[in-house]
């Protein structure tokens, strides 16, 4: 089963920052790590879904021309509009059944995916794959007894419906608390992207 919208409202319902984006020390140091590892400078557009409260959005949107950011839950998205560019277009809706109709330059699943049931993730992850050039997941790793999966599952998931989309493989960093992963239908390093090297 997937975590309903109730569930995420009630967290927002208790303290509009539940996961403390903004004051954490692990939450700020993953935000770094997640943009370190984007493999262009540059990006045209952007989908985030699971946006939250946008600390993250804001700081993708530095990075890129536009950005479609997406909650399920409208008491997050009301926070997030004090807190993101004007380039940030916020919406309300679910993955994968609201994933939009258009095509992206980048996708960015940051602690999103293990709401979601198995059979629920690994949609998502195909619509994922299908519809970005460069895709980039990161996770939670500890157990969490509320979520249907854990980290790994959905990075595994990931995985199988980046490799069935030709998606290569450019980025993998574990540690005991978070995996992060990027995959490219542009296979070719970041060094080779800018004339670096030769590929």
């Amino acid at each position: 089963m997937n975590l309903p919208q109730r569930y995420f409202d009630d967290l927002y319902r208790a303290d509009t920052d539940p996961w403390q984006f903004r004051s954490r020390p692990y939450e700020t140091r993953k935000r770094a790590l997640t943009l370190a590892c984007l493999p262009d400078d540059r990006y045209g557009s952007t989908f985030e879904p699971g946006c939250s409260i946008g600390i993250l959005t804001a700081a993708l949107a530095a990075r890129c021309d536009r950005v479609c950011a997406m909650d399920i839950s409208p008491l997050a998205l009301a926070t997030a509009s004090h807190a993101v560019p004007a380039n940030v277009e916020l919406r309300r809706g679910a993955v994968p059944d609201d994933w939009p109709a258009e095509r992206f330059d980048l996708v960015v699943l940051s602690e999103v995916g293990y709401y979601l049931d198995t059979a629920t993730c690994a949609r998502l992850a195909a619509l994922a794959a299908g519809g970005t050039r460069d895709l980039v997941a990161v996770h939670w790793r500890h157990a969490v007894h509320d979520y249907p999966l854990g980290g790994d599952e959905v990075h595994d998931l990931l995985a199988t419906a980046a490799g069935q989309a030709g998606m290569g493989h450019l980025v993998s960093h574990r540690e005991d608390d978070l995996r992060l992963d990027v995959w490219s239908h542009d296979h070719r390093s970041v060094a080779a992207r800018t004339a670096l090297v030769d590929q």
